[in-house]
C-alpha cells in the first residue's frame, strides 16, 4: 500500500490511536448491543422539553450557516455569568477547545504539564501539536496540586491543564485552593482550568466567574455536554482576560458549530427550572451507584461529577475483566487508563432503567470472576 509522502514529521510518527473507544466500535466489533449506555459521562436524562423544541425551529434553517460571531450565544452565556462577553468565546464542546488552546500556546518540542492518568483527550491534542508531555501522578485520587505547581515551575511550561471537578476520578477541591493555585503558577504559563463538571458540583466548588478574568494566563473551559444534556451538539465555551479571548478568537474555528446546537444551548441557558430538576436526578443516581457498588463488595468514590469511580480493589485486569463482562451484559462502562487509578470503574449516572441493568449484571460479572 502507497503512502502520501508529505505528512508532516508529527503526523506520520503519531500513533493510530484515539483518546477514547466509543459504545457504537464497541457494538461494532464486538456484535453486541449496548443497552445501557452509562460510560461515557453523557446525560441519560436528555435536554428538555424546551431545548428539543427551539431545536426543531432550528433544524428548519439548518441550511444556514451559523453566525460567526455566536453573538447571541456569547451574549446569553455572558449575562448567565453576569459578565461582560468580551470575556467569553464560543467553541466545539471542551474537546474542540482544548485543541484550539493547545495550537495557541504550544510549538513542537515544548513542555506541556498535566496529571498523569488525567484527561486523555487533552493528551491527544497535546501530542498531535507536538508537545512534549510531563505528567504529575494523583494523590489519594485527586489531582496533585503542589505536585503539578512544582512540575510547571521545574518545567518553566508554557502550557499547564487541571480539572476541577477531576475526570475520572471525581474528586474536586474548594473554590479557595482552586484560586489559590491559579494565582500561584507563574504568569509565563497558561493554565487550563477545565469546569465541565462544574454545574454538577457541590457549593463552593467553582470559582466565581468574574474570579480570575484578572489573569491573562488563565483559560476556564465550560460545556453544555454534562448537566444540559447536548453532549451530541458540541457546545462549548471559555472564560478568560480580555487579551487571551481576542487571541483565542484568532484561532478558532469560527464556522465550527451548527444553528441547531445554537439554539439548543440558549434554550438550555433559559430553563433553569429543568437544569435544577436533572442535578437532583444526577444526585440521587450517584447515591444509587454508589449503594450497588458497596452491595457487590466494591468501594464507590466521592463525586462531584455525572459519574462514580468505584475501587474494585485489585488490579487494572481485574477492573477490566470487569468493563468487558459488563458489556457482554449489554451495560456500557469505562475505566481510568493509569495505574493505580485503574484499579477503579467508572460509571455514568443514568435514568433508572439504565441503573436497573447496571445493579442486575454487575453481580453476575463479579460471580463470573470469581469474586463471590
Amino acid at each position: 500500500m502507497s503512502t502520501f509522502s508529505r505528512f508532516t514529521r508529527i503526523a506520520r510518527d503519531l500513533p493510530a490511536t484515539v483518546p477514547f473507544v466509543g459504545p457504537e466500535a464497541i457494538e461494532r466489533n464486538r456484535h453486541l448491543e449496548v443497552k445501557a449506555r452509562i460510560g461515557a459521562n453523557e446525560s441519560g436524562f436528555g435536554p428538555a422539553p424546551s431545548v428539543i423544541e427551539a431545536m426543531r425551529q432550528a433544524a428548519t434553517e439548518t441550511w444556514k450557516y451559523t453566525d460567526p460571531e455566536s453573538f447571541e450565544l456569547r451574549h446569553a452565556i455572558a449575562a448567565h455569568l453576569g459578565l461582560d462577553p468580551k470575556f467569553i468565546n464560543i467553541g466545539e464542546g471542551i474537546d474542540g477547545i482544548l485543541g484550539q488552546i493547545v495550537r495557541l500556546v504550544i510549538e513542537p518540542g515544548m513542555p506541556v504539564v498535566t496529571s498523569l492518568g488525567g484527561y486523555p483527550t487533552f493528551n491527544y491534542h497535546v501530542v498531535g501539536f507536538g508537545g512534549r508531555l510531563v505528567t504529575v501522578p494523583y494523590r489519594d485520587d485527586k489531582e496533585d496540586l503542589d505536585g503539578l505547581l512544582a512540575a510547571i515551575k521545574r518545567e518553566d511550561a508554557p502550557l499547564a491543564y487541571f480539572a476541577n471537578p477531576d475526570n475520572p476520578m471525581g474528586s474536586w477541591y474548594s473554590a479557595e485552593r482552586v484560586l489559590e493555585f491559579a494565582r500561584a503558577v507563574p504568569e509565563t504559563t497558561m493554565l487550563i482550568l477545565d469546569e465541565a463538571y462544574g454545574e454538577t458540583a457541590p457549593s463552593g466548588t467553582i470559582p466565581p466567574s468574574e474570579a480570575l478574568i484578572d489573569r491573562p494566563n488563565v483559560i476556564r473551559t465550560r460545556t453544555f455536554s454534562k448537566a444540559y444534556g447536548l453532549a451530541g451538539s458540541r457546545i462549548g465555551y471559555v472564560i478568560s482576560a480580555e487579551d487571551t479571548a481576542t487571541a483565542f478568537d484568532k484561532i478558532r474555528n469560527h464556522f465550527g458549530l451548527n444553528r441547531i446546537g445554537v439554539a439548543a444551548a440558549i434554550a438550555a441557558l433559559k430553563d433553569k427550572t429543568y437544569l435544577e430538576e436533572v442535578l437532583g436526578k444526577i444526585s440521587a443516581a450517584r447515591d444509587r451507584i454508589a449503594t450497588i457498588a458497596r452491595a457487590n463488595g466494591l468501594s464507590p468514590l466521592p463525586s462531584a461529577t455525572n459519574f462514580v469511580a468505584v475501587d474494585c480493589g485489585r488490579d487494572g485486569a481485574y477492573s477490566r475483566a470487569i468493563v468487558d463482562g459488563l458489556m457482554e451484559e449489554g451495560v456500557f462502562i469505562r475505566m481510568p487508563g493509569v495505574a493505580p487509578l485503574n484499579r477503579c470503574i467508572r460509571v455514568s449516572v443514568g435514568p433508572d432503567k439504565d441503573l436497573d441493568l447496571f445493579e442486575a449484571a454487575l453481580p453476575k460479572v463479579l460471580k463470573r470472576l470469581g469474586n463471590q
